[in-house]
């Protein structure tokens, strides 16, 4: 007697949580009859509670809760196979547009082997899961937006480039056309730093096929003899950021194309060889030819715009220049040691 007073003690306590508890909820039998739900679970999905008690799962409401997945998940549920979690299906009540639900259930273990209880928690994720929607469409829509942007930016530096390439081709000043063809190039390997961008998912760039096309770009478009002159890149697995990445293509640009200009006069033979490293934070980028070296005395020439380039984006990066005679030719390398780094920040301006 003792036994079954405890019993029905805690049954009364069982049923008195389930209808108080603020999420949907349903406490079922072993043959999926619904012995008590949760008012949040009526409010929900507004079903009448009186009409609850003791009718089958599949029979609740309008029988929208008549599916055969559901059914077949609890019932493995209720013979101890496993429990369901995170499990996400759609709900149509009548009249209405599909809800999305997320169902976790437990069989209950209250001692008695012969009896079976489950309880049904039910999660409506509808609006959380049409927020993400939108979040998704809107990041689509940009993404959309963005190449569009990046395609008209890449046509009209092509389109600035042809002009600047004709106006180089009708001035008479050798000084002039020199300028020109300058210009032209640097818009090129702008526009390729654009291309390969546009290519590349948003977020972090790998620098390997970045480099080699912005160097075969270079070639193809200031090298008229490829048996004479060469560009080779030897670049590791480094990856870094998009605004990181569009600042080594500049500093490669400027240096191929200072090495083209300056290292190989006449018909020369020469290569130009680009490499890139990193180890953690420390990275080192070297544009290296074997060219005629640096001039001295009253023929070394005076720093130009290209050198303003790099030296402003060097330091942007926290590199440091390190330019030496490689006999033959010219080494400039920019690394970055970010203890180094951090011993030049700690210095006193002067």
């Amino acid at each position: 007697m003792a036994s079954v007073t405890s019993q029905h003690v805690e049954a009364a306590s069982t049923l008195a949580v389930i209808a108080s508890s603020n999420e949907p909820l349903l406490f079922l039998s072993a043959d999926l009859n619904v012995i008590a739900a949760s008012a949040s679970f009526c409010r929900t999905f507004q079903i009448d509670a009186a009409g609850i008690p003791g009718r089958k799962l599949s029979e609740i409401g309008g029988g929208e809760w008549a599916m055969p997945q559901l059914h077949s998940l609890l019932m493995a549920t209720a013979g101890g196979t496993t429990p369901i979690e995170g499990y996400e299906l759609e709900l149509t009540l009548m009249g209405q547009k599909p809800r999305s639900l997320v169902l976790n259930a437990r069989k209950l273990d209250d001692g008695d082997n012969d009896r079976v209880r489950l309880l049904l928690a039910i999660s409506d994720v509808t609006a959380a899961r049409a927020e993400s929607r939108e979040k998704d469409d809107l990041i689509r829509e940009k993404a959309i937006l963005l190449q569009e942007i990046q395609h008209r930016v890449a046509n009209s530096l092509q389109i600035i480039a042809s002009v600047l390439m004709q106006s180089a081709r009708k001035v008479q000043s050798e000084e002039a056309r020199g300028h020109l063809q300058d210009a032209h190039h640097r818009v090129m390997s702008i526009a390729e730093v654009q291309r390969h961008l546009a290519a590349s998912s948003l977020g972090d760039v790998s620098l390997r096929p970045y480099f080699v096309q912005l160097c075969e770009s270079l070639g193809a478009s200031m090298i008229q003899d490829p048996n004479r002159l060469s560009i080779v890149a030897t670049i590791d697995d480094s990856v870094v950021n998009a605004n990181t990445s569009v600042s080594f293509g500049l500093i490669i640009t400027e240096l191929v194309i200072n090495a083209l200009k300056h290292a190989f006069p006449g018909n020369r033979h020469g290569k130009i060889s680009v490499d890139f490293r990193s180890d953690g934070a420390k990275w080192a980028l070297s544009v290296v030819d074997d060219g005629i070296g640096m001039a001295t005395g009253s023929d070394k020439a005076k720093p130009g715009l290209g050198t303003g380039i790099v030296e402003a984006l060097a330091k942007q990066l926290g590199g440091k220049i390190i330019v030496r005679d490689a006999k033959p030719g010219t080494s400039v390398r920019i690394v970055y040691d970010e203890l180094v780094a951090k011993r030049r920040e700690a210095l006193p301006t002067a």
